[in-house]
């Protein structure tokens, strides 16, 4: 059971419990934890030894608060599926998205842990050219002597046939075919952190990038976002993307009630099992009032990119809707194919 092969609500529903069950069990054990281990390890280069007194070493004391926040997650953080016809919005929003400089409360998630489960992954390539599928994206809030933030984690599908990086695993496995037993369903990829009420760094890119660098290609006709242009880290970006766009118009969150036997198979192993399915509202034509005189109108349709907009609470608080790429313009007005506007002014 996956989401990759689920198409009903009721199917999302189950597998994502399934999927949160699996991947606690899979946290919790010492396979886990020793995955995490060596994905902490690959992240520093200079690794400190461990002393003659036996006290932990900053990567194992960094690996285990990684895999403890990932257990609790997963059991506790409450499940969103984005529905196919979502995925292209949100990756095109964290693809224009800067958050640099910028406050984030902490309410600006919908929940202080959740899990995100994304059927039609969106592809990351990093600055080696290696292509990953983002399959799942989990956030929690971690508190550290520089202050609150969120732990944003990046989730590859183990066995998806088409993401480059689960091939991969699966050559590892032909030489050692007791390493897919010791993974979960999903692999972590990456981990983001986005500071609560501090400003958020600027990402940077080094000096030294090869344009013709020999690039790893994504499965055709999926949305990719690269390190290199990025201006708010990948996970983050897209994380922060679906929390601002779940909470808007655009967006319904349905809650899907789970048949019982999977919810009892949820109870007895103490997994959160509200899962909320992330779909495109349903939306008819906006008009424009006729209230006095017009002061111009559109003498073609064009269209109108996706960009986000900047707007301030009543508490006066700066917060960001997504503006999803649209046509404007009259119904019955040629549509224009170019950046140029036709306006008639009066």
């Amino acid at each position: 059971m996956t989401l990759r092969t689920e198409t009903t609500l009721a199917g999302y529903a189950r597998a994502a419990v399934a999927m949160k069950t699996r991947m606690h069990e899979f946290c919790t054990s010492t396979a886990g934890s020793e995955y995490t281990r060596a994905f902490v390890e690959a992240l520093f280069e200079n690794v400190p030894e461990a002393d003659r007194y036996g006290e932990a070493t900053p990567d194992q004391k960094v690996a285990e608060v990684i895999n403890r926040a990932s257990g609790t997650v997963w059991a506790q953080g409450e499940a969103y599926v984005l529905a196919p016809a979502m995925t292209a919005i949100v990756a095109a929003a964290a693809e224009a998205l800067d958050l640099t400089g910028d406050l984030l409360a902490a309410d600006a998630a919908p929940t202080d842990g959740g899990v995100l489960f994304l059927p039609e992954p969106i592809y990351h390539r990093n600055l080696s050219g290696k292509v990953s599928g983002i399959a799942a994206i989990t956030w929690t809030t971690v508190t550290s002597p520089s202050g609150r933030s969120w732990l944003i984690g990046g989730w590859a599908d183990r066995d998806d046939p088409e993401d480059p990086h689960a091939v991969h695993i699966r050559s590892y496995t032909q030489q050692d075919p007791t390493l897919r037993s010791r993974l979960g369903p999903y692999v972590m990829t990456n981990l983001d952190m986005l500071p609560i009420a501090a400003p958020v760094p600027a990402v940077e890119h080094p000096d030294d990038l090869e344009p013709d660098r020999d690039w790893e290609t994504a499965p055709d006709g999926r949305y990719v976002i690269a390190d290199a242009t990025a201006r708010t880290h990948v996970w983050a970006a897209i994380a922060y993307a679906f929390w601002r766009i779940q909470a808007q118009p655009i967006a319904v969150a349905a809650a899907v009630p789970l048949d019982r036997p999977a919810r009892r198979r949820a109870t007895r192993a103490a997994i959160v099992h509200d899962t909320r399915v992330v779909m495109l509202r349903r939306t008819s034509a906006l008009t424009e009032t006729s209230d006095g005189p017009a002061r111009w109108h559109y003498r073609v349709r064009f269209v109108v990119r996706g960009h986000w907009r900047r707007l301030i609470d009543k508490h006066g608080q700066a917060y960001r809707i997504w503006i999803h790429a649209h046509i404007k313009g009259p119904d019955d007005a040629p549509l224009l194919h170019g950046e140029k506007v036709a306006v008639l002014a009066r």
